[in-house]
This record gives structure tokens, C-alpha cells and sequence, in this order.
């Protein structure tokens, strides 16, 4: 039975990829992260996201929690690992074919790109999880499925079935609560892949499945994710999951005003400790109160 996270005893999550160095980005969202835990007497839990094995390196999961570690943050031990995940992804997506709200996919980006730049397309739609697929493969039976297939939500079967689902977001830019549109999750979120052929799960899978199994109540994450949330939170519907409260914080940018990304290796968390800064320098950088 699905239900919404309740206040008290919040539990909170970081879950970076050990794909390179973390950032002044990073740092502010697992201290924000940990805060909103501390302040309401809960739980601060690290995941590691590394389904994408051919980008993860050990050396940058090492790093990641010596920088942690660094900035006065803890969390209980072992810390879990989607790549040693994939038998509960495995089973979410099986639930989610029994429902038939799943097909199989064999169109590559630049067939998806090719098709929604046709004159008769009108102007592409770009949305939470790229450019907006436009059904190609949307009557492929799961029988078809093969090793070359992605898999992909049937957006509008989902919606039907899911019916009315909601969840609270806690963060300024838009706090409140927010349902689902179906009319604007067809146009503009469209039939998102759920498990990819090179790695028999998605983002957006896996995330939902994890944050369920580690009993988040409140999923912590940069503004930049908010428009995910709706995907996420149909997904638990589907699935029978409690929907967590939602805080979408605001982003680090350069001076430009460009969000930092891995390849800021000058704002490398482990430059600044090479250079001397101390955590409560991190926490001024980015505007947050010292540490209580």
C-alpha cells in the first residue's frame, strides 16, 4: 500500500557516482542533506551509484568518502551499492511488465533525434529525461524483448493506471504540493527508458527502488531533478511505494552562472583541503550556517 513519508525521525540520503571528483556542488548537497537530518533528529545514509561501471572508478569512490569524512559527516556502515542491486531492479521491472506498462525499444538516439526533427514533428520537446521519444516502438509486445532492447514506460497506460498521486516539496523554489499532470507528463516527460540495454536498469529505476529499500523520507537533491520527481513519484505508485517528501535545493554555479559540473576539477573538494580550507570555509563557500 502506498502512503507519503511522514516528518519526525527524518531519513535523508547522498548517492553521488563515482565517476570524478566531488565539487562545491557535491559538498553543499550532502551538507544540506545532513542537516535537514540532524535538525529533525533522523538519519543520514550514503549510496553509491554506480550501475555505470565502464565511467566508476575505485579511486573516486575512495576519495568520495575521505572528502565526506572531512567535512564532519557520517553514516551507518555497509553503505549500499546499486551495482550489487540489480536482482531488485530485476524484479521491480518484472512487476512493472505484469502490469503492462512496459515495451520493448530498439531505436538508438540518433534515430529518436532523426524522427523528432522530422518537418512534420513540428519543434522537438526536450524534457527530464531528453529529447521527448516519440512512440516508435510503443506496440512492441515485452514478448518481442530482446538483448538489444531498452525498455521503456508506456506513459499514458502508466497514468491510467496509476490514477491521482501527489507529493510535497519542502524546497523554496517550489514548495507546495504538486500531483501529476497527464496531459503535460505525455507531451512533454513522454515514455522514459527504464532499463538500458548497457545496463538493465535506469536512473530513474534504480533510484526509486533504492531510496524504498532504505526507507528515505526525504529525498535531497539539486533543483535541477524537480521535473524527475514526477516520474519518480508515478513509479512508486505503480510499484506500491511510499512516496518520500521531496527538497529540491538550489544549485552551485561558477561565476558565469553555469552549474559546476565533474570536469570543475578547480573546485575539487580535494584541492580546497590540499590548500588548507577548513569544512567551515566549505560551508561559508556555499552559503550554509556553520555546523551546530
Amino acid at each position: 500500500m502506498m502512503g507519503v513519508a511522514g516528518g519526525a525521525g527524518s531519513v535523508t540520503r547522498f548517492a553521488p557516482s563515482p565517476t570524478g571528483p566531488l565539487h562545491l556542488g557535491h559538498a553543499f548537497s550532502a551538507l544540506v542533506a545532513w542537516d535537514r537530518a540532524r535538525g529533525r533528529e533522523g538519519r543520514f545514509l550514503l549510496r553509491i551509484e554506480d550501475i555505470d561501471q565502464a565511467r566508476c572508478r575505485p579511486e573516486y569512490e575512495a576519495a568520495i568518502f575521505d572528502d565526506l569524512r572531512w567535512l564532519g559527516l557520517d553514516w551507518p556502515e555497509p553503505v549500499m551499492r546499486q551495482s550489487a542491486r540489480m536482482g531488485a531492479y530485476r524484479a521491480a521491472l518484472d512487476r512493472l511488465a505484469e502490469l503492462g506498462v512496459l515495451f520493448p525499444c530498439r531505436c538508438r538516439r540518433a534515430d529518436i533525434r532523426a524522427a523528432v526533427s522530422a518537418p512534420q514533428e513540428g519543434v522537438a520537446v526536450v524534457g527530464p529525461d531528453g529529447l521527448v521519444y516519440p512512440g516508435t516502438c510503443r506496440g512492441r509486445s515485452m514478448a518481442e524483448a530482446g538483448p538489444e532492447d531498452a525498455l521503456r514506460l508506456d506513459m499514458g497506460r502508466a497514468l491510467t493506471l496509476a490514477g491521482a498521486a501527489a507529493f510535497t516539496e519542502t524546497g523554496a523554489e517550489f514548495a507546495g504540493t504538486h500531483g501529476l499532470d497527464p496531459d503535460w507528463m505525455r507531451a512533454a516527460v513522454g515514455d522514459v527508458v527504464l532499463a538500458r540495454r548497457d545496463l538493465g536498469t535506469s536512473y530513474h529505476l534504480s533510484v526509486v527502488v533504492d531510496d524504498a529499500a532504505q526507507g528515505i523520507t526525504e529525498v535531497v537533491r539539486g533543483v535541477d531533478l524537480f521535473e524527475a520527481s514526477f516520474i519518480h513519484v508515478l513509479l512508486q505508485r505503480l510499484l506500491g511505494l511510499t512516496v518520500p517528501r521531496y527538497h529540491h535545493h538550489r544549485l552551485i554555479r561558477d561565476g558565469g552562472g553555469k552549474r559546476l559540473a565533474k570536469r570543475d576539477d578547480a573546485r575539487a573538494i580535494a584541492l580546497y583541503r590540499a590548500e588548507g580550507a577548513s569544512p567551515a570555509e566549505i560551508r561559508a563557500l556555499v552559503n550554509l550556517p556553520a555546523a551546530s
